[in-house]
């Protein structure tokens, strides 16, 4: 979809009149709509491929958040003109489309610069505080099956045999055998409705603070579009995979998750975790290193248009997957306990 149709969705929709700038994102048409008196909204036409019930689950994530823990950086969602928050439109191509509008946060993208230690302790704290908010958080689309939820990983084994690089799929063999060999104990941490994405893509941040010698602080929570019931240990681990250094590679790195230990001390301060979760944490941290570059291939090739974006994150990975698989599985149980 071009701006000049998300100008007319906007218009037609949500009787507002705006300029829409195209933001980069993974399946859908998501726009920066800012209206001449400078408020700025964010309008998500949704992928066709995209149900229902799934974007209901986000939206009920956002209106719960909204009610039980309204101090959180999260969106917020608005109603169309019809008094609805999820509109059907069809496109110029004749298809429908589902259609959001939502807040627009202000900040950097945490995933443009280098967090600091109180940026990171700040983002283990707010994870946490979000857990808590969704603890009680239930919804029919909850519990889908993600392929980004690591719980899920056992399903990607046939991409296995597409991987090219035969060095790149012998370690991803590894990391998938290590990771199967553990789910037993995977399959009996407790869980609930997540968020499951808490990369640096979509953590916002101020420095202002920081530099009138004031605290780190996050600005923004962004993109619940991963969000399923799973286990509270794989989200934290997909948040301490996201601290993790980007530049091991070609150098020994003696503590992979010296920075991410900062972050897990923010979130310990809020919510607790079991020594169970806690050692299995760093080989779900393994396990979704493993599915990132399982999904990311096989994407790129599925649209090779949009292969830049797919594979921003994939190759720091090949680094960090070596360093795991370079330590006993035992070793590895360890490193957070």
């Amino acid at each position: 979809m071009d701006a000049a149709q998300a100008a007319r969705v906007a218009r037609d929709v949500y009787g507002l009149d705006g300029t829409p700038n195209r933001m980069e994102t993974e399946k859908d048409d998501t726009f920066r709509l800012t209206l001449p008196d400078g408020r700025r909204f964010v309008l998500k036409i949704a992928n066709p491929g995209e149900s229902h019930e799934e974007l209901d689950l986000q939206v009920s994530v956002l209106r719960h958040l909204e009610r039980h823990a309204p101090d959180l950086p999260v969106p917020r969602v608005f109603a169309d003109l019809r008094g609805r928050a999820i509109s059907g439109i069809t496109d110029a191509d004749g298809t429908r489309r589902s259609v959001r509008l939502m807040s627009f946060l202000t900040g950097t993208v945490l995933d443009t610069i280098r967090p600091d230690a109180g940026e990171r302790h700040e983002i283990g704290r707010l994870l946490a505080r979000l857990r808590l908010a969704l603890a009680d958080f239930t919804h029919p689309g909850a519990g889908r099956v993600l392929a980004w939820d690591v719980r899920q990983l056992p399903l990607l084994a046939p991409l296995l045999a597409d991987v090219e690089d035969a060095g790149q799929r012998r370690a991803l063999e590894t990391g998938f055998a290590r990771f199967m060999d553990l789910r037993p104990r995977i399959d009996g941490l407790r869980r609930q409705v997540l968020h499951n994405d808490f990369s640096r893509s979509n953590i916002l941040v101020d420095r202002g603070m920081l530099d009138r010698g004031g605290p780190a602080r996050v600005s923004g929570i962004i993109d619940f579009g991963d969000v399923v019931e799973t286990a509270i240990a794989i989200d934290v681990s997909t948040a301490l995979l996201n601290q993790l250094p980007r530049d091991a590679a070609g150098r020994e790195v003696p503590d992979l998750l010296a920075e991410a230990r900062q972050l897990l001390a923010g979130y310990l301060e809020i919510a607790a975790l079991t020594d169970d979760e806690l050692s299995l944490i760093p080989h779900l941290v393994m396990g979704r290193i493993v599915a990132r570059a399982l999904l990311s291939l096989w994407r790129a090739r599925m649209f090779p248009d949009n292969s830049r974006y797919i594979l921003r994150n994939t190759g720091q990975g090949w680094a960090q997957l070596d360093w795991f698989l370079a330590r006993g599985a035992d070793e590895v149980s360890a490193l957070l306990l």
